[in-house]
């Protein structure tokens, strides 16, 4: 088959399985529901999940590429999806067969320009890891590289064959899964999904170039100069092309190997404390992060005998440094193909979150949740800070182990009182928030499992402290702003009031409210059309009892009630179409 047919091939089959899916997600979830079936759909919901998620994991891994990304992403939504499909996707972080090296090869010469024995004095066959864009193998570097880099053991990551056709089929087949959905007003009133595709568009195409991710690294390891928490892989940029990276060897500990790092004599409750720390002074202070920070992309690295893994010191945020010292590991990234950046006014917004979520304040969350772009600026919002006050009040403080313990008629009890609220409300995603929800969603689950009882809380509010003495010189500024407004509100008050007593002496005052106006006037006629209907009634219900005694005047009344009916029925119609003008 030809190259061109079997990227149509990969093209339809992707359609044909959203199609399918989508169809009966349509049927089982909307119509059979309208249709007074919902209990019958509802008994089948928990297998019918399971079984699209299993059939999309096999699709994933037959067809690689992006629908790897894909299922990666939706494996770490345990925020939004259900179980049955995060569990099922759960294999997908590793889950990828290796092309067979002398495609690989042929790739990484062509690159080069070199054969790999001229590049290299030794390359292993055998792939270290294979992601679903590229693979990693174990290489020696050359006497005359060694002798100039300093370094000798490297790792050389290169991209699969033809990866860049696959992801420009991948991502036309999302696009038209995502304008179908944009069409479906439950998905369009919360996120714009075309723009979501876009943004996952644009990451995926950084992440296959090499080049650009090489520079990734050396920022994110300028970020992170000095502290000693952090390192990063030195680079090898005479063996660097777009689709080829040669870097320092630094692997150690897998973040997520519990035993390793019990053997290591390292603790992984205080390995998630810190991992949490670091994750957060990449998005709350360097507003510069790493998207996606699953286990193979993050090692723990012992210091002391066998080193601290060599060059590339990474750096910290506030607060690493003393604190750090005296620790006898440190935790080291590599792959910074996918890295996320946040804006000064969103990290604003984030840090308000944060601390809000520290104090359990329900309305600084909604208020934080508003300032990121997560509501639209009409939303009313008492409810969903009551049901937020009310969250906090039985949850708050509860770690991953402490929920899973509490009865789940509760959780369901408290989603079907808040869930309408919820419901309600025009939430939206925050334009560029993807990868930041990526990154948390990823962090929070390996922190669960180096330890079931870790709580997010713990980890949040000793950090919120850290960012409020942080804000105290921007609070200080806020608060002289403030205090120069007030003043100068202060000092035209008297003259103000003067004209406003004058005004209301002469009788000359009045306010308008546009919008309380048209609510008024609305009322005014509802009132208008009431009392019609009671004339209309009242006349004629007397006019047919005196009809009896009187036929003259019995039939005059009947009569005149037809006139406060037409008033009622012609006040309504105007009313629908607005005042005549």
């Amino acid at each position: 088959m030809t190259d061109v047919g079997s990227m149509r091939v990969r093209y339809r089959r992707i359609m044909r399985f959203a199609a399918r899916y989508l169809l009966q997600t349509w049927w089982f979830e909307l119509f059979l529901p309208r249709v007074g079936l919902g209990r019958l759909a509802a008994r089948s919901r928990s297998a019918r999940l399971r079984r699209i998620a299993q059939h999309f994991h096999v699709l994933a891994v037959d067809l690689g590429g992006l629908m790897i990304k894909v299922g990666q992403f939706m494996s770490s939504r345990l925020d939004v999806l259900p179980p049955e499909i995060t569990k099922e996707l759960e294999g997908l972080q590793d889950e990828v067969p290796p092309v067979p090296f002398p495609a690989i090869r042929a790739l990484a010469e062509a690159e080069l320009g070199v054969t790999l024995e001229r590049a290299f004095s030794f390359i292993d066959p055998t792939p270290v890891a294979a992601a679903s864009l590229g693979q990693v193998h174990r290489a020696r570097l050359s006497e005359d590289d060694a002798a100039e880099t300093g370094l000798l053991e490297v790792v050389v990551k290169i991209q699969r064959p033809g990866i860049d056709k696959i992801i420009d089929v991948d991502l036309s087949a999302l696009r038209r899964v995502a304008r179908w959905l944009s069409h479906v007003r439950l998905v369009s009133d919360r996120v714009d999904l075309p723009a979501l595709v876009e943004e996952f568009a644009s990451t995926s195409l950084e992440e296959i170039d090499y080049v650009h991710e090489a520079a990734n690294a050396e920022h994110f390891a300028q970020d992170f100069a000095g502290d000693p928490r952090v390192s990063v892989h030195d680079l090898v940029w005479e063996r660097t092309t777009r689709r080829v990276l040669t870097l320092q060897d630094v692997t150690a500990i897998k973040i997520n190997d519990v035993e390793g790092l019990r053997a290591a004599g390292i603790e992984p409750s205080e390995v998630a404390n810190e991992f949490a720390a670091v994750m957060f002074d990449q998005l709350f202070i360097h507003g510069y992060f790493h998207a996606d920070p699953h286990p193979g992309n993050i090692f723990v690295t012992p210091l002391g005998a066998g080193g601290d893994g060599g060059g590339g010191d990474g750096g910290a945020g506030d607060g690493g440094g003393a604190e750090s010292a005296g620790r006898a590991w440190k935790f080291t990234f590599v792959d910074f193909g996918m890295m996320g950046e946040v804006s000064d006014d969103l990290r604003h917004g984030l840090r308000k979150l944060l601390i809000a979520a520290a104090s359990r304040d329900g309305k600084g969350m909604v208020d934080g949740i508003r300032e990121v772009g997560g509501l639209l600026p009409s939303a009313e919002t008492a409810e969903l800070e009551r049901a937020m006050t009310k969250l906090f009040a039985r949850f708050g403080g509860m770690g991953f182990a402490e929920l899973q313990k509490v009865e789940p008629r509760e959780f369901r009890a408290f989603a079907v009182e808040f869930g309408d609220v919820v419901r309600s409300l025009p939430f939206q995603l925050p334009e560029n928030f993807f990868l930041i929800v990526r990154a948390m969603s990823l962090t929070s689950g390996m922190c669960s499992s180096l330890d079931p009882a870790f709580n997010i809380w713990n980890a949040v509010e000793p950090y919120s402290a850290q960012l409020i003495r942080a804000e105290g010189g921007n609070l200080v500024m806020d608060v002289a702003r403030q205090a120069w407004t007030i003043a100068g509100v202060i000092a035209r008050l008297p003259e103000r009031l003067d004209d406003l007593t004058t005004r209301i002496e002469d009788g000359t005052i009045s306010a308008q409210s546009p919008r309380l106006e048209r609510r008024v006037s609305s009322l005014e006629r509802t009132g208008r059309r009431i009392i019609s209907a009671v004339l209309f009634g009242t006349l004629l219900i007397g006019g047919i009892l005196l009809r009896v005694e009187d036929v003259v005047f019995g039939t005059v009344l009947m009569g005149l009630s037809a006139l406060p009916l037409l008033h009622a029925v012609f006040a309504a119609v105007v009313g629908r179409r607005g005042p005549l003008r």
